[in-house]
């Protein structure tokens, strides 16, 4: 019977013959990690905003479902408090879908801050090694500088 050949070996010698810098990953981890938790920062203050929101608004149409639900002495009041109740909704409505859009705008703001900020990083990262590549005369390093403009941009062709 034919026996298997055990690839463990011949991988772990195959793997050792590629020298991989962890250094780099253990940034890129670390980079990566910190831009997750500053646009969670931005997701959760803009829940937390829009909670405030929505829960002052349930309470203030709730005043007014109170005040309007009170027994009044003529049928006419039944119909004033309706037609009031309709205003002061329509009004209250469009203050808070005006407060909404302003959340909106600041997440935004802040994710486009975040994200250009931490492109600005990648770029110059990138460049910074293509620079250090230069000065050792190491092809790799150079190359390494269009790798990241092409994990940033796929449209971007790499360069030899």
């Amino acid at each position: 019977m034919a026996k298997t050949q055990d690839f463990t070996a011949v991988f772990k010698d195959m793997m050792g013959s590629f020298p991989v810098d962890t250094a780099a990953f253990e940034k890129q981890f670390k980079s990566q990690a910190s831009l997750n938790e500053k646009l969670a920062s931005v997701a959760l203050a803009a829940a937390e905003k829009s909670t405030e929101i929505s829960s002052k608004w349930t309470k203030d149409t709730l005043a007014k479902l109170t005040e309007m639900s009170k027994a009044k002495a003529e049928p006419a009041d039944y119909a004033k408090a309706m037609t009031d109740f309709a205003s002061a909704t329509a009004e209250v409505a469009a203050e808070n879908m005006a407060a909404f859009a302003e959340v909106a705008k600041k997440v935004q703001a802040d994710t486009v801050e975040l994200l250009m900020a931490a492109g600005k990083d990648v770029s110059g990262r990138g460049h910074r090694r293509h620079e250090e590549g230069h000065r050792r005369g190491d092809r790799g390093r150079q190359e390494g500088h269009h790798e990241v403009i092409a994990i940033s941009h796929p449209s971007l062709p790499l360069l030899p």
